[in-house]
């Protein structure tokens, strides 16, 4: 039986390893001071132009509650969701690989409901444990809502 590999792009955050799958992914900016808009959401950074129209621009250290780090090299990933996309805040983009899907555990049962809704699992690679998000289910329909 053929194993089935994806191909993911690899990033970290505060130190720790994420990947998705390359397919949700449209493109990779440099970061860019987005604008603030007021009374956003805690975790929207702001809004860039990208391509001719308004990217919001998410930062995941924010959604996770965790530290924000400021990145000299850090990037935005622009994640494409139906009709629209996001641009999300990562330190640094490491690789982009293959990983055997038979490769990805289950999350533990720790994580609550609302993780498990964007954590696929985890993947082992050489020494390290990454996290593997479904970028497109990042926020909920209610956060989507609050973006446009």
């Amino acid at each position: 039986m053929a194993s089935s590999e994806i191909k993911v792009l690899i990033f970290t955050l505060n130190g720790e390893f994420y990947a998705t799958d390359i397919m949700e992914v449209e493109r990779i900016l440099g970061f860019e001071e987005p604008t603030v808009l007021p009374e956003a959401p805690e975790f929207v950074q702001g809004v860039i132009n990208y391509e001719g129209s308004i990217l919001p621009i998410i930062s995941l250290s924010k959604k996770f509650s965790m530290m924000d780090s400021k990145r000299e090299d850090a990037k935005i990933i622009v994640v494409k969701q139906e009709e629209d996309k996001i641009g999300i805040v990562v330190d640094q983009v490491t690789e982009v690989g293959n990983i055997n899907l038979e490769e990805v555990e289950n999350p533990p049962h720790i994580s609550t409901s609302l993780s498990k809704r964007y954590i696929k699992g985890l993947i082992k690679l050489k020494e390290k444990i990454i996290i593997f998000l479904n970028l497109a289910e990042i926020l909920s329909s209610e956060e989507k809502e609050q973006l446009k």
